[in-house]
């Protein structure tokens, strides 16, 4: 995939790194995301007194866009590029682009939460899920979730249910802890990644059962 996972040794020096030449919290995660996790960063706008800090009068998505022009932080990169990119953006939120690495199922909190639980006692392989503070759930699953839903949905029957299910997938973004999310407060993990799920989240498939029957009980 182009890019070196590290070891934990690798998460030390980066911290460390971080505190002898005084980097920020921020420059410190988004190497954590391109160095270890493999992802690309997108720096992202942030919600201010009044709408958003792109500026643009009654913005759709106060705090919770790209920032117009800004160049995403590509997987791979190390904590000096990334403090140089930043030096770019300062103040400007994560996003994660999707469909990369990963696609996302995203449900409502509630029913979120229910399904974590139980996928966990199933033992089925689950990949890092977080948590948004306007209630929903994101799981990250492999490319290719967000085309095949439909065609996964028909095939297991819930094609014709109304489920509070979507899938986010290429030209999506999704905000990344611990940023805030359009002036509602941190994005939370749940379930944080590892370098295992990182780079091999599941089969949307595996998953997908579990939170449409959730979904549907929770709105029955």
């Amino acid at each position: 995939m182009g890019f070196t996972i590290g070891s934990s040794r690798s998460i030390r020096d980066i911290r460390a790194g971080s505190r002898r030449r005084g980097r920020t919290a921020e420059c410190t995660v988004v190497a954590e995301y391109t160095g270890l996790w493999g992802w690309a960063v997108t720096p992202g706008a942030r919600a201010v007194p009044g709408g958003c800090s792109c500026g643009v009068p009654e913005c759709p998505a106060p705090g919770a866009h790209p920032l117009a022009g800004a160049e995403p932080v590509e997987a791979g990169a190390t904590l000096v590029e990334v403090v140089r990119a930043w030096e770019r953006v300062p103040g400007a939120t994560l996003l994660l682009p999707v469909g990369r690495a990963f696609d996302i199922l995203e449900v409502a909190a509630p029913a979120g939460r229910r399904a974590l639980v139980r996928l966990e006692r199933m033992g089925l392989p689950l990949g890092p899920v977080t948590a948004t503070p306007d209630g929903r759930c994101q799981f990250f699953v492999a490319p290719g979730a967000a085309a095949g839903l439909p065609a996964l949905l028909y095939r297991m029957g819930w094609d014709d249910a109304d489920l509070d299910l979507h899938a986010l997938g290429p030209g999506d973004h999704i905000t990344a802890p611990p940023s805030d999310h359009g002036g509602r407060g941190p994005v939370v993990w749940l379930r944080p990644p590892s370098l295992d799920t990182a780079t091999a989240p599941p089969q949307a498939r595996l998953l997908l059962g579990t939170l449409a029957y959730i979904c549907h009980r929770s709105a029955a």
